[in-house]
C-alpha cells in the first residue's frame, strides 16, 4: 500500500509513500522506547540546548520549508514563512521555561519534606492534520521533549514530505536517534498504535468525529489523551463596535490558511443597529484579497488543500443557499484555466436557526452573517453551537468586552478586538465538542508528565 501526496494547485502526484508493514511499526516503536529510557535523564540544560538548535535549523530552512506546504497543501509562501518562524518561537519559548514550569513544587504537610515532582511519561502518538503542517505538531513536540518524553507521528498522508522534514530536523538538530519518528500509515492503523503497551499517551488535532475514535480508543486503555478538535468560532461585533477594525479583523481570520483554520473566525454575529455597514465593509475586505499560485508573493489566498473538500464545501454553500441563506459574494467554483481546488471568498447572509451552516463547522472561505436584536441576543447565538474552542468580541467599551470574554462566552480562548490565535505563552485548547486538555503554556508542558507527589516522613 502506498500515500499519495498531491498538489492542490493542479491535481499532480506528487510522491508516493510506501506505508509502514506493522512489523516496522512495532520496531519503530520499540526504538523510541529504547531512546526515552535514556532520554529521560537528560538534564533539562540538554534537552534545551537541543531545542535550541531545532530551533536555529528551523529559520535556516524556513523558505524550503515553506515551499514544501506550498506544494502539499496549498498554503501561501509568505504564510509558511510564517508558520516555520512560529515554530522556531515555541521551541525556544520552552528552552527557556521548561526548567522553571517542570521543576519540584514544595508543599507543606506535617511530612519533613513533601512536594510534586512532574516526571515523563514515555512515548506519545500525535495524530495530525494537514492544515498547519509544522506548527500543530511542534506546539506538542517542543514541551514534550523538554518534558523528557519522545514522540511518534502519524501525519495526515497528503503532508508526508513535511512530516518526515521534521524527522530530518529533529536528526540534524542533534537529538538522540530515534527520539522522535514518523508513521507512515493510514487512519485504520492508529487504533493499533495506541494500544502497543510502549505508547502512554496520544494528542490528536483534527475533526469531532477522529477525536471521538482516538478518546475512545485510548480510553480503553486507560491512557492519557489530548484532543484539540474543531470549532465554528463566533465573532460578535456590538453597536460600538470600530467597524472598520472589525470588519479586517474578521477578513484576516475568515481567509487565514485559505479559510481552513479550526479557530478561524466561522460565524459572523453583528446587532441589527451596525449590521448593513459591516457588510458593506466585510464584503469589500474579503474582495480584496488576492486568490492565487501560492508561490506568488502577493497571493493571500491559495487553493484549499484537497480536491475533495473544496467540493464538500461547494455542496455546503448550496444547501445553505437552498434552504435561505443569501449569498451576497462568491458561492463559486472558479474557471481558473489549469487551477485545481480553488474556491472564491464567499460570504452567506441571513443564516438563521435551522440552517445547516447554523450548527455545522464550514471549513473554507465562506463566512457566515447573523443577525442579532442587542447585545444579549448575540451572546445568546454566539454560545448556541456545539463547539466551543475560540470566540471573539468587537466594541469600544474595554471593560465590557472583558467581561464578556471572561463571563459570558463558552470557549476555550476569547479574545477582545482581535482575531483567536494560538501563543506559546498561552493555553489553547476547547471544550464540548471542541475537545479538552491543553497546549502550550505551562498547562501544555504539564500535560503528559506523572504528577507525582514525594512524601518524606
Amino acid at each position: 500500500m502506498s500515500i499519495q501526496s498531491i498538489n492542490p494547485v493542479n491535481g499532480k502526484i506528487i510522491k508516493n509513500y510506501k506505508e509502514h508493514t506493522l512489523k516496522q511499526i512495532n520496531k519503530k516503536i520499540g526504538a523510541t522506547h529504547d531512546a526515552w529510557l535514556q532520554w529521560q535523564t537528560t538534564s533539562f540544560s540538554e534537552r534545551a540546548s537541543l531545542l535550541k538548535s531545532a530551533s536555529v535549523l528551523l529559520i535556516k530552512r524556513k523558505e524550503k520549508l515553506a515551499a514544501l506546504m506550498a506544494i502539499e497543501m496549498g498554503k501561501p509562501i509568505k504564510d509558511g514563512i510564517a508558520e516555520i518562524e512560529k515554530c522556531a518561537s515555541v521551541c525556544d519559548y520552552y528552552a527557556d521555561n521548561g526548567e522553571e514550569f517542570l521543576k519540584d513544587e514544595l508543599i507543606k504537610t506535617e511530612a519533613s519534606k513533601s512536594y510534586v515532582s512532574f516526571r515523563p511519561l514515555g512515548p506519545v502518538l500525535a495524530v495530525m492534520p494537514w492544515n498547519f503542517p509544522y506548527w500543530q505538531l511542534f506546539r506538542f513536540l517542543a514541551p514534550a521533549l523538554m518534558a523528557g518524553n519522545c514522540g511518534l507521528l502519524k501525519h495526515a498522508s497528503n503532508v508526508s514530505g513535511c512530516a518526515l522534514s521534521i524527522e530530518q530536523i529533529i536528526r540534524d538538530a542533534g537529538f538522540p536517534e530515534n527520539i522522535f519518528q514518523v508513521l507512515l500509515i493510514n487512519s485504520k492503523v492508529v487504533k493499533e498504535v495506541i494500544a502497543h503497551p510502549f505508547i502512554k499517551a496520544v494528542t490528536l488535532t483534527g475533526s469531532t468525529e477522529a477525536g471521538i475514535q482516538v478518546a475512545q480508543q485510548a480510553a480503553q486503555l486507560l491512557k492519557k489523551s489530548v484532543l484539540e478538535l474543531g470549532g465554528s468560532d463566533p465573532y460578535i461585533v456590538l453597536e460600538d463596535a470600530d467597524l472598520e477594525q472589525a470588519a479586517d479583523i474578521c477578513a484576516q481570520s475568515r481567509l487565514i490558511n485559505n479559510g481552513q483554520s479550526c479557530i478561524a473566525a466561522k460565524r459572523f454575529i453583528v446587532v441589527k443597529g451596525v449590521e448593513k455597514e459591516f457588510v458593506r465593509l466585510f464584503k469589500a475586505k474579503m474582495e480584496a484579497r488576492k486568490t492565487g499560485d501560492p508561490f506568488d508573493e502577493r497571493t493571500n489566498l491559495g487553493p484549499m488543500s484537497r480536491l475533495d473538500l473544496r467540493d464538500e464545501l461547494h455542496l455546503q454553500v448550496q444547501e445553505n443557499i437552498k434552504a435561505g441563506a443569501k449569498c451576497i459574494l462568491g458561492g463559486q467554483i472558479p474557471n481558473f484555466k489549469g487551477r485545481h481546488a480553488f474556491y472564491t471568498p464567499t460570504i452567506l447572509t441571513g443564516i438563521k436557526k435551522g440552517m445547516p451552516a447554523y450548527q455545522e463547522e464550514i471549513f473554507g472561505p465562506v463566512a457566515l452573517v447573523i443577525s442579532a436584536m442587542n447585545t444579549d441576543d448575540a451572546i445568546r447565538i454566539a454560545n448556541d453551537t456545539p463547539f466551543g474552542l475560540g470566540a471573539a468580541v468587537f466594541t469600544k467599551d474595554g471593560s465590557l468586552g472583558e467581561q464578556i470574554a471572561k463571563t459570558k462566552l463558552n470557549a476555550g480562548s476569547c479574545f477582545v478586538n482581535s482575531f483567536v490565535k494560538s501563543d506559546p505563552r498561552l493555553p489553547f485548547g476547547g471544550i464540548n465538542q471542541s475537545g479538552y486538555g491543553r497546549e502550550l503554556g505551562v498547562f501544555g508542558i504539564r500535560e503528559f508528565v506523572n504528577i507525582k507527589t514525594v512524601y518524606i516522613k
